[in-house]
């Protein structure tokens, strides 16, 4: 049986690999290599838990850093791995550092790299996401692009060998996971609502909002225009708040007085996925989000200047707002999707068995 290494590091990868393990490994043996990346335990180890993902069969530990220092430490240790496991394939997701350096280490020993999620691109080289992406995909031997649009980007830059078009992992993932959402009550769901400065209580409605993105997060007066832009909406907000911004979301909750704002502590998958599902609308920088909103049918305003997944803007699914207190609130409060503009941009939930169709094929030569 053919041997993938498979790397992850970050909450959407975990999600991401559940869905393709379930089928991948059916077929293939696969070494689950955990960089530690996000390591707090609601950020990791409990994904691992409700999702039902094998427990990873190497930990790298690495944890935060520089960008440089992370991703070198990631390399070491995968690096490593792949001289131990002598895997045919490395199997990498999405565009974290993660990502990236566990492409570069297997491009190095001559081991061929499959990219789950290839082909996105915001055109914004400021974001690091974008060069872990570029780099990625230009060294990858099977690529496995979500969107058509992802497609084309490749075709663009020259790249056509080994690209797939299979829809998206991240499809299967809640499609799969928001049928199990009613087997709980609601109140199974409002009780992990414990807020981080003070009770969060339990609403009878809520807009959802997660922010963790560099462009938001590098200056305080970003993080202090939205959080005002959430506090001004009519509806009380969930906020679990990304263990990279807490120390910022401190500070703010000391200098202003956020009553709307309900910050808690991340929740797992499937509670966000509940949270998601039920809320008025979503405010969010997250790539993944932004997607499981235009999947769930939620409205959705991203806090950024552009998005990778462009798709989601068309008929108003999706609208991206700058980080101030009065373009959040007007986008909130006026946009609505327009009827009948919902499509399958993202497949009907079966990515994970067309990736492994097309690894099966491949191995075969």
């Amino acid at each position: 049986m053919k041997k993938i290494v498979t790397v992850v590091g970050a909450r959407p990868q975990f999600i991401k690999a559940a869905a393709v393990s379930r089928v991948l490994r059916k077929s293939f043996r696969e070494v689950l290599v955990h960089t530690g990346q996000h390591y707090d335990y609601n950020m990791s180890d409990l994904f691992f838990q409700e999702m039902d993902i094998p427990k990873p069969d190497y930990n790298l530990h690495v944890g935060s850093g520089s960008h440089a220092v992370q991703t070198a430490d990631m390399m070491v240790g995968i690096e490593k791995v792949l001289l131990d496991e002598a895997p045919d394939y490395l199997m990498i997701y999405g565009d974290t550092n993660s990502t990236l350096a566990g492409a570069l280490a297997a491009v190095k020993l001559h081991i061929p790299i499959i990219h789950v999620e290839a082909g996105l691109r915001s055109f914004n080289m400021q974001m690091p996401e974008e060069i872990n992406r570029i780099l990625s995909d230009r060294i990858s031997a099977l690529l496995f692009c979500p969107t058509d649009a992802a497609v084309e980007n490749l075709n663009k830059e020259g790249i056509t060998q080994g690209v797939h078009q299979v829809g998206d992992v991240m499809c299967d993932a809640v499609l799969y996971y928001a049928k199990k959402l009613e087997q709980k009550p609601k109140e199974a769901y409002l009780e992990k609502l414990k807020g981080l400065y003070r009770p969060a209580g339990t609403p009878d409605s809520w807009y959802l909002a997660t922010i963790h993105r560099a462009e938001n997060t590098d200056d305080p007066e970003k993080i202090r225009g939205i959080l005002n832009g959430l506090e001004a909406l009519d509806a009380a907000v969930v906020f679990p708040v990304h263990p990279r911004i807490r120390g910022l979301v401190d500070q703010a909750v000391r200098e202003g007085d956020y009553r709307n704002i309900l910050f808690v502590e991340p929740v797992g998958y499937q509670d966000m996925l509940y949270f998601a599902k039920h809320a008025k609308k979503i405010i969010t920088d997250s790539g993944g989000l932004q997607k499981e909103a235009y999947i769930l049918d939620t409205p959705c305003v991203t806090v950024r200047n552009e998005t990778e997944w462009v798709e989601t803007l068309r008929g108003n699914h999706n609208i991206l707002a700058s980080p101030e207190a009065e373009d959040i609130l007007q986008k909130v409060m006026q946009t609505k999707i327009e009827s009948g503009s919902k499509k399958a941009y993202y497949g009907n939930g079966d990515a994970a068995e067309k990736i492994t169709k097309w690894i099966e094929q491949e191995s075969r030569k």
